[in-house]
């Protein structure tokens, strides 16, 4: 045929390899572009991507605020680990979008209830807890974004900025004087009575649900089922201390149980603030503290400026992993103070009450226990943004000397209270 219409084979083979490669071009040159960058005319902006990454290149979106909770990095604070010659590394939980570890059981807590039909979304039901804060941060949060109202009683002298941020996110705040867990008054008791009221009131719309995470078992399992996993996969399952402070307790539990059946060698320590019976338990056996003495307590409960650790009773989240805690220890206020102001100026770290103590306590394990060598994962549980009108207003001025303070000098504090400086209650 082709040699009837008197065309060669070499033009017709020519001719079609013209059309083909101008067809082509825009491909051809999209895929160089990929290899070897592109000239932004606008901006002068080079953006390099190979050619393999856009072929794979997949959507990674998440749905709500809810979304956003977990998966939070696993930090190396380099201070820490190069004084103590141990590789300690912190679970940022202040990355959560509620700025702290609450998110996790908060998000537990209300799904827990959605699926045994005790909550319905935009049905005008009140989600009720007493806590010092965090939580009830987190609560409020979930609350707006899944169609319910949260309803938050806490101690009269919690941090403004939490009281704040609650209001901010549109919960009802209820303030009470701090007392013991055996007063009706108390912010836990309240928070209960407060649920148990409007649901036994058939003219109100909604019914009330009593979140109640110190006996909720659906917070120690958000820790095992999410917060556990999270730091095997970081660590590679190479950690063999965790150290952390407990007030429900659900956090340590959680933790502890699934590292545990997995590293049978873990070791897991508590940190533990002034005026809380927990070390005296893991340490002796006995719910007691020598400040706890009748007649010797200035107010309802024992003076700390630590916020969100420590409590004077083993709860059911506490319980469910006190065998597996191997060792306590306490940490006093001028350490945590200390150890936060240290954190800032070495590290550029702001963190708050219950991570300061937690850091302390990593890093007297580090020196005094385990020795160089070893990995000790802890928390940081939320930002120093939170503790401004008390704990950090205690800290006190940040030096313009960059690394003043050693990890020798916070260690040797003295124990002794100081006695001139505002006061917050444990057992939050």
């Amino acid at each position: 045929m082709i040699g009837r219409i008197g065309v060669s084979s070499q033009l017709l083979l020519g001719f079609s390899l013209g059309i083909l490669f101008s067809a082509s071009y825009g491909k051809i040159w999209s895929i160089l572009s990929r290899w070897r960058g592109v000239q932004d005319r606008d901006g002068g902006r080079t953006i390099r991507m190979a050619s393999e990454d856009a072929r794979t290149v997949k959507k990674d979106i998440r749905v709500g605020v809810e979304g956003l909770i977990g998966s939070t990095p696993l930090m190396k604070i380099k201070s820490l680990s190069e004084a103590t010659g141990c590789e300690i590394l912190a679970k940022v939980e202040m990355m959560n979008p509620g700025g702290s570890a609450k998110d996790r059981i908060a998000l537990a807590l209300v799904e827990r209830a959605e699926a045994e039909g005790l909550l319905r979304p935009n049905s005008g039901d009140v989600v009720y807890e007493g806590t010092s804060g965090s939580t009830g941060i987190s609560l409020a949060m979930i609350c707006r974004a899944k169609g319910y109202r949260a309803h938050i009683c806490l101690p009269d002298d919690t941090s403004t900025e939490k009281v704040d941020l609650l209001e901010k996110l549109g919960a009802e705040v209820e303030k009470v004087p701090p007392a013991s867990i055996v007063d009706s008054r108390q912010y836990v008791n309240q928070a209960r009575a407060r649920a148990n009221e409007r649901n036994s009131d058939d003219s109100i719309e909604g019914r009330g649900l009593f979140a109640d995470q110190f006996e909720n078992e659906a917070n120690w399992k958000a820790h095992y089922d999410h917060t556990g996993p999270e730091i095997y996969q970081q660590t590679g399952g190479e950690v063999d201390i965790i150290v952390m402070g407990a007030g429900t307790g659900g956090t340590i539990s959680g933790v502890s149980r699934y590292l545990k059946q997995l590293l049978p060698n873990l070791k897991v320590v508590l940190a533990d603030p002034p005026g809380s019976g927990l070390y005296n338990k893991v340490k002796y056996g006995v719910m007691f503290d020598i400040k706890e003495r009748e007649g010797t307590r200035r107010r309802h409960q024992v003076d700390t400026l630590v916020e969100g650790i420590g409590i004077n009773r083993v709860t059911r989240n506490f319980d469910v992993g006190r065998r597996l805690v191997d060792d306590a220890i306490r940490v006093t206020d001028e350490e945590a103070l200390a150890m936060a102001k240290f954190l800032v100026e070495h590290d550029g770290l702001f963190v708050g009450s219950s991570t300061a103590v937690n850091c302390v306590a990593a890093a007297k394990y580090a020196l005094n226990t385990a020795g160089p060598g070893h990995t000790i994962v802890t928390v940081i549980c939320d930002s120093g943004a939170r503790h401004l009108s008390k704990f950090w207003k205690a800290v006190g001025p940040i030096g313009g000397e960059l690394g003043t303070s050693s990890l020798e000098d916070i260690l040797d504090l003295s124990s002794t209270a100081n006695t001139s400086r505002a006061s917050t209650p444990v057992n939050r």
